[in-house]
């Protein structure tokens, strides 16, 4: 049967949740060393694309999703060329994660989530996440065990498991995951859980609440969230994307046209604020990926009306 809001998918979701929780979540990686200066700091993307997420895998690719059709384009970090791997399914993209199968993870709005094969394009398996609406799947962050999930729109965190060698999960295995303790979900139309990552140590994720401008740190297991104590440090209003490597977070603020960075407790439990990133080209920048020495955030440009003639743009900035 299919679980409320409140409870689990079926008895074994909580043995499940044990085995995600306890799995070693490892650091990002910024890559290989620096990269060439010559390659471009702007990467155009097709007029009225409409970009919100980014992933970058081992290579120098970068893998774009569309909020209008949920087309995946391809950009050749090198040269800024690039095209579309896999035609959209008429429903948006919103956050993406590629693994090292090739495989890209990608948050769905309200039609959930779907794995694409970015060799071929194919979309290898959708999933329904939430149960009831409105359902709002925004982005997305992997662990060995795991591919997790944010609802902007419902206190839940979701989880595909993965098998042991990465088989992807049946639909009847999604795990529902309601978010407790510090958690107060904003009920005035604002956007509530928005990015999400794993902590230095790989005990627990963490997930900013863009209208309250809290990062939270969420226990994988049971759902409590505590809220991540950085000191004097401006919230983190309009959060969006994140992207830690090794003990550094870089917090995407879409509207303020800036990236925050910290570094981290081991644990996640507390942080400090280094600096914040801005740059000219930033034009409501909605996450952050990372090649090299550098950091790559699409243009979302939430602020201009999109219409088919509307440039949009990867920038990129010195991590």
């Amino acid at each position: 049967m299919a679980p409320t809001h409140g409870s689990f998918a079926h008895p074994l979701t909580r043995r499940r949740l044990l085995a995600l929780g306890a799995a070693t979540l490892g650091a990002a990686s910024l890559g290989p060393p620096a990269h060439a200066a010559a390659w471009p700091d702007v990467i155009p993307l097709p007029d009225g694309f409409r970009p919100e997420g980014i992933a970058v895998g081992r290579g120098p690719y970068a893998y774009l999703g569309s909020l209008g059709d949920g087309s995946i384009y391809r950009a050749d970090l090198r040269t800024g060329e690039g095209g579309i791997v896999s035609t959209g399914p008429g429903t948006p993209s919103v956050g993406l994660e590629l693994d090292d199968r090739g495989r890209l993870f990608v948050a769905g709005r309200d039609a959930g989530a779907r794995v694409v094969d970015v060799r071929s394009g194919e979309i290898l398996a959708s999933y329904q996440l939430a149960t009831t609406t409105p359902t709002f799947t925004n982005d997305v962050c992997l662990t060995p065990r795991a591919a997790w999930f944010t609802d902007s729109y419902r206190p839940t965190l979701y989880a595909l498991p993965l098998g042991r060698r990465g088989e992807l999960p049946d639909a009847a295995d999604v795990v529902r995951l309601p978010l407790s303790g510090d958690w107060t979900q904003m009920d005035d139309g604002s956007v509530n859980a928005n990015g999400i990552t794993r902590t230095p140590d790989g005990s627990a994720l963490l997930v900013v609440q863009s209208g309250a401008g809290g990062l939270h740190r969420v226990d994988p297991r049971t759902g409590v969230t505590t809220l991540v104590d950085l000191g004097d440090a401006a919230p983190l209003t309009n959060g969006d994307g994140l992207l830690r490597t090794g003990r550094t977070l870089y917090a995407v603020q879409n509207r303020q046209n800036a990236v925050d960075v910290f570094t981290l407790a081991a644990d996640a439990r507390s942080g400090v604020f280094e600096r914040r990133i801005t740059d000219a080209d930033f034009d409501v920048p909605t996450t952050v990926a990372a090649y090299g020495d550098r950091l790559y955030l699409p243009n979302a440009r939430f602020t201009t009306p999109p219409t088919p003639q509307t440039t949009y743009a990867v920038v990129a900035v010195p991590a």
